[in-house]
């Protein structure tokens, strides 16, 4: 090993999903093939009218903005006011980027945080919170509550909420929104909320950071983020954005130009039309509604229980023993699903097992579990 990968596997912790693949080739061998409830990646196609806007955009030779065509600008303050409540923002309140993952990654670098500085994250979350800690050296902490957090002690410079959860489901109540957004500005502590799985709530309605009644009207100290990768199946296109703080959004477009770290034309072309038809997305809601409701009855009466998940494209199940029993025994049955504990140690007796998948594979998983 090089001196360079060595210190990049210093820094980083084992890739989870390397770990799956003898399980995955266990599922494999099944006379009807796998059916992977894995990965949470969309399997619908991409609406037509924004393939079309694509499609429409794709003579483009000239460097796109980082900070999108004012058209895009729009159509985020437009859904954002729409959609989530937001009131006032302006184009200074919100920053396209290429994709969720990618800013989780690497915001703490962009914020310039390092060694002595905190990350705050959920006990079980998705992975990359930790990861983008680690990249810039900084330290993470996982949290029950974050209002029990010391922010002074730890130098706590930027605090993760994730509701709807992944991969849990779990949906913070807007009281305890209020709470945490009143305690982080106390704190002077930058929240960032990741809110992609906001369009997605089943049993309860999720509600933005950025709504009202949460921030009092005041975008200090706050950011949401949001992408369209499982509203509209756009993974593919890595259309994602931020809304909230001027002042921090203002900072990281300006890191964004000097890293080149720009949202293609043809995507910011089609994030315009996607952002504004609301038909598609009901439309993709419905599909994942009627798998949701399958799978989990399905479970159900094998035994399975399933807690949370009144949001998001999980349910996060249990058998009441280790997490890799569980992947192993659906795997002999052909179903693949994530361990628990590739999001926290919290986790490690449920299974993550997500309806991404098509209708004939939903519909072979639960004949199998019958």
């Amino acid at each position: 090993m090089s001196p360079a990968s060595s210190r990049v596997s210093s820094r980083l912790p084992v890739f989870p999903w390397d770990k799956l693949e003898p399980y995955k080739k266990t599922a494999a061998a099944h006379p009807d093939g796998i059916v992977d409830l894995s990965v949470g990646t969309p399997v619908d196609p991409v609406p037509e009218l924004i393939r079309r806007a694509l499609a429409g955009a794709a003579d483009s030779p000239g460097y796109p903005m980082v900070w999108g065509t004012p058209e895009l600008r729009d159509a985020i303050t437009g859904w954002c006011e729409r959609r989530l409540g937001g009131r006032g923002l302006g184009h200074t309140n919100v920053l396209p980027v290429v994709g969720s993952k990618e800013l989780v990654a690497w915001l703490p670098t962009q914020l310039g945080l390092g060694a002595g500085d905190a990350v705050a994250y959920p006990r079980l979350a998705y992975p990359t919170y930790e990861v983008g800690a680690r990249l810039c050296g900084a330290t993470p902490v996982v949290y029950d509550d974050p209002t029990e957090l010391d922010p002074a002690a730890l130098n706590l410079k930027l605090l993760w909420l994730n509701s709807p959860s992944n991969p849990t489901g779990r949906v913070l109540a807007k009281d305890e929104l209020i709470r945490i957004v009143a305690w982080a500005r106390e704190h002077g502590v930058l929240l960032f909320s990741d809110e992609c799985y906001l369009e997605l709530g089943w049993e309860a309605d999720p509600v933005s950071v950025l709504h009202p009644d949460v921030c009092g009207g005041s975008y200090e100290g706050i950011v949401a983020v949001h992408s369209l990768s499982k509203r509209s199946n756009l993974a593919g296109y890595r259309a994602a954005f931020l809304a909230g703080d001027e002042a921090v959004l203002g900072e990281l477009l300006q890191i964004r130009k000097h890293g080149g770290m720009i949202t293609p034309a043809p995507v910011q072309a089609a994030t315009v039309v996607a952002l504004g038809d609301d038909a598609h997305v009901a439309e993709q809601r419905a599909r994942y509604a009627a798998r949701r409701a399958a799978l989990r009855g399905a479970l159900e009466s094998h035994g399975f229980r399933i807690e949370h998940s009144e949001a998001s494209l999980y349910l996060w199940a249990t058998r009441d023993e280790p997490c890799w029993e569980t992947v192993a025994y659906l795997a002999e049955s052909g179903i693949l699903v994530a361990p628990g504990d590739f999001y926290g140690e919290a986790g490690e007796r449920f299974v993550r097992v997500a309806f991404t998948a098509t209708d004939e594979r939903i519909e072979a998983a639960v004949k199998r579990l019958g």
